[in-house]
C-alpha cells in the first residue's frame, strides 16, 4: 500500500506541488478557504474593476465546498465537495492570484489545466462519500 503524503497548507509551495504525481494519496492539514462559483464570479469581477480581494490568495488552498445546514453548536453540516467545473470560467484568473491548491470533484477544462501548470497549482480530488468526516475537521 502506498504511503500517504502529508501536506500542511501553511508550508505548501510550487516546488512541492510539482513533486506530486497523479494518484498520490494526500492528507491535507492547515487553513483551507471555501469558495464556490458565485464567490469566484464576484472575485473575478472585482479584479476586473481593479479592486482588492478580501483575502490574499498567495499560496492558499480553496475547497469547492457544498455544505449542508449545521446542527446546533456545529460550525457546518456535511462538507462535501462540489463540482469543480463550475469554477472553470474563473479559475485561471484566480490561479493568477497565487492559489496553490484546489480541492473538489470532477474533471477540469484544458485551459484550467494549462493555468495550473503555469501557476504551479495542484488540483486535489476529494474523497467521495467523506462529507460528514470532512465536516468534523472544520473549526469555523
Amino acid at each position: 500500500m502506498a504511503e500517504t503524503i502529508r501536506i500542511n497548507t501553511e508550508e505548501y509551495n510550487e516546488e512541492f506541488s510539482r513533486k506530486l504525481k497523479v494518484g498520490d494519496s494526500v492528507l491535507i492539514t492547515g487553513k483551507i478557504y471555501s469558495a464556490r462559483d458565485a464567490a469566484h464570479k464576484v472575485m473575478t469581477e472585482a479584479l476586473a474593476r481593479g479592486e482588492k480581494l478580501p483575502i490574499d490568495w498567495t499560496n492558499k488552498f480553496v475547497y469547492y465546498l457544498g455544505p449542508t445546514p449545521a446542527k446546533p453548536g456545529d460550525p457546518i453540516g456535511s462538507a462535501g465537495p462540489t463540482t469543480s467545473g463550475r469554477m472553470d470560467a474563473y479559475t485561471p484568473t484566480m490561479l493568477d492570484q497565487g492559489i496553490k491548491g484546489m480541492i473538489g470533484k470532477g474533471s477540469r477544462k484544458p485551459e484550467v489545466v494549462e493555468s495550473m501548470k503555469k501557476n504551479g497549482c495542484t488540483y486535489f480530488a476529494a474523497v467521495g462519500g467523506a462529507a460528514a468526516l470532512i465536516a468534523k475537521s472544520i473549526k469555523k
